[in-house]
């Protein structure tokens, strides 16, 4: 850069220089400001030291109404039509998958093995959410990869690929046994139990686990890749592809493996006592290839907290699910729904602000004129660069949620029969739900990237949880009302 001071960058700190980009020259720090395998491995650097965006004019101060003109990625900015097209289509697939999860769960709720094994009830939710966690952290770890441009080598893509299933692996056979424990607990507090029920509770759950997520694993790898080669944005469709039959696959495998294990028990318990020490054996085995593998070994180590704590909050979500089934005729259906289309939508905006993070700044450094905590609308509606995504996601959940609400309706009872007062409930709980998701995901992004912790693997697992707890509560809260003003569904459902 002609009359530019140098730049004088210690050289311990250097461990390779890039090509300018938009006349910003790019280095990649040391494990001193974060961990190349963490994914923290991108810093832009003016030409005074000052650590800037890449999009960002040197010493311009940014306003609030200049906020949304500034790029989301730090490459070319995406048109509004084009974000809404690629974010539009998968959306809508995704809801046709958690129409389905609520159809399964509305006709196996009267399966044999969900009237002997109420927590059977408190694994759904759970399940549903550990997908999530886990398949769209590896969604969003790899389109962030994929847009900071380090999957053009084949060799490199097959090995972030294994070494990121084999971690998907080992988190699903942890959390599975973790979750399905507590539902034992919170089984054996409300009610008498049978111990044979906790072979058959954890063998469903880690099946369920680790198939439904190589499934997913594989599914996300073709998508991200595919989105390269078409010049698509992979943090727009990758997280609701994830969950379009993630959902209704999860409910499904756990009600037909959880059915078929209760049928078995009753004869013999080798089957799932097999089943537990074929995965239990293969976990060793899981575990050395991440710990060999460059771009998973941190996250062995450090991604845990979420992933559990996750669990936690999800399975409170699924209790409220074992209470609310009992008393109102229909929930079911629509819970599976409410819950995915919140954590869809905020796995885009979180997957979208984190590759933003990854591009514009250094792990503890928030890019310039940008705070944690930050106003609802600025966040939501105008005044910061998450906004103008923001609102299409609102849109896109207000439209979304109607066209799903009646789907699921008809399919579910054969004729439309929906009341206007039930609809009007039901589309203001989810509009709620998702606002406070977005929100949440904002302020806790920024957060975690100022605690230099890589958000791709710490803040999905949070934002799914809570929008799975936020949507059975808003839901239960919105029945209990139309159930006050004698408007509940449940009076048109045949049981």
């Amino acid at each position: 850069m002609v009359g530019a001071p140098d730049v004088v960058i210690p050289s311990d700190k250097v461990e390779s220089y890039s090509p300018h980009v938009n006349g910003t020259p790019i280095f990649t720090i040391s494990d001193e400001i974060g961990s190349p395998d963490s994914g923290f491995t991108m810093a832009s650097i003016n030409s005074n030291g000052d650590l800037k965006s890449p999009g960002s004019p040197p010493d311009k101060k940014i306003t609030d109404a200049d906020a949304e003109k500034q790029p989301l990625s730090g490459k070319k900015e995406e048109r509004w039509w084009s974000t809404l097209m690629q974010v539009t289509v998968p959306f809508f697939i995704a809801g046709c998958g958690t129409i389905g999860a609520g159809l399964v769960l509305g006709s196996v709720r009267n399966w044999d093995v969900f009237r002997e094994v109420q927590a059977i009830l408190v694994l759904v939710p759970s399940l549903s959410g550990l997908k999530g966690n886990l398949d769209m952290c590896l969604a969003s770890r790899l389109s962030t990869q994929a847009n900071l441009g380090n999957m053009k080598s084949s060799r490199e893509v097959i090995s972030m690929v294994v070494g990121n299933i084999s971690l998907v692996q080992v988190q699903a056979i942890v959390a599975a046994t973790v979750v399905s424990m507590f539902a034992v607990v919170v089984n054996t507090i409300s009610d008498t139990f049978n111990g044979d029920y906790v072979l058959l509770l954890v063998s469903s759950a880690i099946f369920t686990a680790t198939t439904t997520c190589f499934v997913l694993d594989f599914v996300m790898v073709m998508v991200i890749y595919g989105s390269q080669k078409f010049k698509v944005n992979p943090d727009n469709v990758a997280t609701p592809l994830a969950a379009s039959i993630g959902d209704i696959v999860s409910n499904s495998v756990l009600a037909v493996t959880a059915q078929y294990m209760f049928e078995q028990i009753k004869l013999s318990l080798w089957q799932p006592i097999a089943l537990l020490c074929v995965y239990y054996s293969l976990l060793p085995v899981w575990v050395f290839i991440v710990w060999k593998n460059k771009y998973t070994k941190t996250v062995l180590t450090t991604g845990w907290t979420p992933v559990i704590s996750a669990l936690f909050i999800s399975g409170i979500g699924g209790i409220v699910l074992d209470q609310a089934v009992n008393q109102f005729q229909g929930y079911e259906v629509f819970q599976p729904i409410v819950n995915g289309v919140g954590g869809n939508l905020v796995c885009v905006q979180s997957s979208r602000l984190a590759t933003n993070l990854h591009q514009t700044a250094i792990p503890g450094v928030l890019p310039e004129n940008t705070r944690i905590i930050e106003w609802p609308w600025k966040t939501l509606f105008y005044g910061t660069t998450a906004a103008k995504v923001a609102r299409m996601l609102l849109v896109l959940a207000l439209f979304g949620q109607i066209i799903f609400m009646v789907v699921a309706d008809f399919v579910f009872q054969g004729f439309v029969s929906l009341q206007f007062a039930f609809g009007i409930t039901y589309v203001l709980c989810s509009l709620t739900q998702v606002m406070v998701l977005l929100y949440l995901s904002y302020m806790l992004i920024h957060f975690m990237w100022k605690l230099k912790k890589d958000p791709d693997n710490a803040a999905i697992p949070y934002l799914t949880a809570l929008g799975d707890l936020l949507g059975s509560i808003f839901l239960l809260l919105a029945f209990v009302i139309l159930s006050i003003f004698g408007l509940d569904y449940g009076n048109n459902v045949p049981n």
